[in-house]
């Protein structure tokens, strides 16, 4: 597991947080996430973070799907147990098309979905460190990754500078590990700065 030290503030206002996220892009400090109890457009944008790709992972398992659905029907009709329905073709693709676009759909819409929960880490069992039990309620949280090299009081002083209305410093697992929730993290520790 990867232990790490974060750099915790929390934010009371969005307005706030955007010129807030600007900051600690521009410093240099490397940015590990930010919580927000709603949706907040244009954060990704101001995070930096690039356009998803689940759009093109749904197209490629609606093809998959309709490849299986056509290659299935085909090879029943003609291989399998050609049956002669009253003189229709054994291949008779416009018949295909309602059991070809139900499994389209099909595929596509539990591919994306499995897809989505793997790249958000959000699977049954999956656990993640929560930084602040308000950050999906009412605060905005920014969390940032320090080294050994970084003076704490000099990160959270910087936290500050920017609008932050609590800081922290905390020791925690910085990936997803399988758990409980009613459990205690497998290591956990809290360094709460008064901002």
């Amino acid at each position: 597991m990867a232990i790490k030290k974060f750099a915790v503030a929390c934010y009371d206002d969005e307005e706030v947080l955007f010129p807030a996220v600007k900051k600690v892009r521009n410093s240099g400090y490397k940015l590990h996430d930010v919580y927000t109890p709603f949706p907040v457009h244009g954060l990704d944008g101001a995070l930096g973070l690039k356009e998803t790709d689940l759009h093109v992972a749904g197209f490629i398992y609606g093809i998959a799907g309709t490849c299986t659905a056509v290659g299935f029907m085909s090879w029943i009709f003609m291989s399998d147990w050609p049956v002669n329905f009253g003189g229709k073709p054994h291949f008779s693709l416009p018949a295909f098309i309602p059991i070809t676009f139900e499994l389209t759909v099909l595929f596509a819409a539990v591919g994306m979905v499995l897809t989505f929960c793997y790249l958000n880490q959000i699977m049954p069992g999956v656990k993640k460190h929560v930084f602040h039990p308000r950050q999906s309620d009412d605060l905005f949280v920014v969390a940032l990754e320090i080294n050994e090299q970084v003076s704490e009081q000099e990160v959270t002083d910087f936290l500050k500078s920017t609008g932050a209305v609590e800081t922290s410093i905390q020791i925690a697992e910085s990936e997803w590990w399988y758990g409980r929730f009613d459990k205690d993290e497998p290591y956990q520790q809290y360094k709460t700065v008064n901002g």
